[in-house]
């Protein structure tokens, strides 16, 4: 798509991008059980910023959310299942939140939904760690984020198939979301090496976020060409 000149004039707003402020602003109209249930789900949210997925344990849940461990118990049966659930909502709510981006921004879908995507990366580090890094034991989430990023794609790959047909030149669609799928992967490792793993290497030309969501956003528009 035609590259545009997007400086400071980004639509997408960093709040509303938080998914365990989301989960507790759904609990207040919610009955006591299930605000207990959403309590317990928000601390693993919370305890995730903190230590890996590894290091999670059931005595740091009910410790953040101030319940006891047969509490705990009445809701889920272990942290294996607690953890699926959190990690399949999340990427339904990262799914709804790219959406709700590009259909939101029609004349620069590729952007919006690139911004919202840095903003869910930045505001959920540790739920994003576990969906880039630790689905192999949650088969469920890991079906719901990958069907995410193929829609995402093929949204992609869809709307650059559309420009070139009113151009009149021809394309193979294979070959675009081949492009599409390398693209995106690159843009997940600099999102990664920049918010979770800290890399200092990065951290002087990074700081404008405005600015890396620009150079993201290009290389989707200069890889996409043809």
């Amino acid at each position: 798509m035609p590259h545009q000149q997007t400086q400071n004039t980004t639509p997408i707003l960093s709040a509303g991008f938080n998914f365990s402020a989301e989960l507790a602003t759904m609990a207040k109209t919610s009955k006591k059980g299930e605000k207990t249930k959403a309590a317990i789900q928000i601390a693993v949210c919370k305890c995730l910023e903190r230590v890996s997925l590894a290091d999670l344990t059931i005595a740091n849940i009910c410790d953040r959310a101030n319940v006891s461990h047969g509490t705990f118990y009445i809701y889920f049966s272990n942290r294996t299942v607690l953890v699926a659930e959190v990690l399949l909502r999340f990427s339904e709510f990262v799914q709804a939140k790219m959406r709700q981006a590009s259909t939101g921004e029609p004349g620069r879908p590729t952007r919006a939904a690139t911004s919202a995507y840095m903003y869910l990366f930045e505001q959920n580090l540790g739920l994003m760690k576990c969906l880039l890094r630790h689905l192999d034991g949650f088969p469920e989430a890991q079906i719901v984020f990958q069907n995410l990023n193929r829609e995402w794609l093929e949204t992609v790959v869809a709307s650059t198939e559309n420009r070139l047909r009113k151009s009149g030149r021809s394309f193979d669609h294979d070959e675009l979301m081949r492009r599409a799928y390398a693209l995106g992967g690159m843009i997940d490792q600099y999102l990664a090496g920049l918010l979770i793993d800290k890399d200092l290497n990065m951290e002087p030309f990074s700081q404008d976020r405005e600015a890396v969501i620009d150079t993201l956003n290009l290389l989707w528009e200069r890889g996409m060409e043809t």
